[in-house]
């Protein structure tokens, strides 16, 4: 494992948003990371979810285009269309 949190040989895959940001509870269902917003919630309070390699601990985080959030060394960047 790196300093930052995240899996040395682990991919990450990009993933696309319409907007500027999307919430990290929205996020999370969007790839398929979470089944849905309850599941995603629990995730978040247990501190599985890390956004730029930090613990996010808000289900209403704003994640950027750029940002790599990452859920059981499974990661994805932020693209925006």
């Amino acid at each position: 494992m790196r300093d930052d949190g995240c899996m040395a040989n682990s991919e990450v895959f990009p993933i696309q948003i319409r907007d500027e940001s999307i919430r990290l509870g929205q996020l999370l269902k969007l790839a398929s990371f979470a089944e849905d917003g309850f599941h995603a919630k629990q995730m978040i309070e247990d501190g599985l979810v890390t956004v730029n390699g930090n613990v996010e601990t808000r289900r209403g985080a704003q994640i950027r285009n750029g940002d790599t959030v990452s859920v059981n060394g499974e990661s994805v960047t932020v693209e925006t269309a």
